[in-house]
């Protein structure tokens, strides 16, 4: 350990005397000080890239109380929304030279207990907790470690933690915008599992949007999923039991969107000649599936810089109240909608 310790020492040297400035210098290059100056910030970097020179984090940690390392605590890897957004969210994080800790908890509070506890034991400056329902008491070590949160879509902030949510709203609104400049009139909706807040959220916000048009909102054309294809299957199977079908609908994410065309498909109903589709998320298999899926695309690195400004602003002061930041979306058209059927027929 004596010899690993000496050697970095050296290769930290050898980097100051290439450059021409102190071995502290370097150390605040390296740990993104602003006390040096920009020119000689850029020859150390350069210097630092030719030489392949890898710092200690276990030292700089120790110096620093930092990491320059962020956590991620995602539901699960099975939905593509949460791999995507990892990708985006580690992008950022290298574009400014900090490292990623990830997890998942397959919504299982001992899980989530558990990945608190690596969080924990790697220092982490922060952590990004995906998912808008959680037991306060699982994350508590964190708070009293003085590591800050950022939630995202739980739209709830106290001190120590930020949330960065999307505006669901404004995605639905501009879905049923469009669907309604086609004709629809009659829309459904699959919404999530019963009980969760998001799935609160963006049921409301469905609603609003019907009632900004002077729409009618069906309460028997509003049925439950689970977030995945297999719900929004059988979510889809028994809105096609209703007595009047919408010629449109809504759902709460791509994947429910997904499992609904497969129930249409199955039943032989023309997508969108009899019936439109619109998902949610924007994720990059929905392009690629049939007919491609009308949604509304979630910016996954807006998002992830978001959460890297709500983090850094609760890191300076981690006993403020965290900031809460929305997430614009945006309507994406492909050929999962058209006109509404008696639309079509005049």
């Amino acid at each position: 350990m004596k010899h690993r310790v000496e050697k970095t020492a050296l290769n930290m040297r050898a980097v100051a005397e290439r450059a021409g400035v102190s071995s502290a210098t370097i150390s605040r290059v390296i740990n993104g000080s602003s006390a040096v100056k920009p020119e000689t910030a850029e020859r150390v970097r350069r210097i630092l890239k030719e030489l392949n020179y890898i710092p200690n984090p276990i030292a700089t940690t120790l110096k620093y109380g930092r990491s320059n390392t962020f956590g991620l605590i995602v539901p699960d890897l099975v939905n593509p929304f949460f791999p995507e957004f990892l990708l985006a969210f580690e992008q950022v994080l290298v574009e400014n030279e900090h490292e990623l800790l990830l997890a998942t908890t397959q919504s299982n509070e001992a899980k989530l207990l558990t990945s608190v506890r690596r969080m924990l034991m790697r220092q982490v400056d922060g952590v990004v907790l995906m998912g808008s329902e959680y037991e306060t008491r699982a994350v508590e070590p964190l708070f009293e470690r003085r590591i800050p949160i950022v939630t995202l879509d739980r739209r709830r902030v106290q001190p120590g933690t930020g949330d960065v949510s999307f505006n669901f709203e404004g995605g639905y609104l501009q879905a049923v915008e469009y669907l309604y400049g086609l004709g629809h009139r009659r829309m459904g909706f699959l919404g999530g599992t019963k009980g969760i807040r998001t799935s609160e959220i963006r049921l409301a916000a469905f609603q609003k949007a019907l009632e900004h048009f002077g729409l009618t909102y069906y309460p028997e054309l509003i049925r439950e999923g689970d977030y995945r294809v297999d719900g929004g299957e059988a979510a889809m199977v028994s809105l096609l039991d209703a007595a009047r079908r919408p010629t449109a609908v809504l759902t709460v994410n791509d994947l429910t969107a997904f499992g609904a065309l497969r129930a249409l498909h199955e039943r032989g109903i023309s997508v969108p000649g009899d019936m439109s589709v619109v998902g949610f998320d924007g994720i990059q298999m929905g392009g690629a599936v049939s007919p491609q899926l009308t949604t509304v695309r979630i910016p996954a690195r807006e998002a992830s810089q978001a959460c890297i400004q709500v983090l850094g602003r609760l890191r300076d002061n981690i006993t403020r109240r965290g900031m809460s930041v929305s997430i614009d979306v945006e309507f994406m058209v492909r050929r999962s909608t058209g006109r509404a059927p008696r639309v079509r027929a005049r």
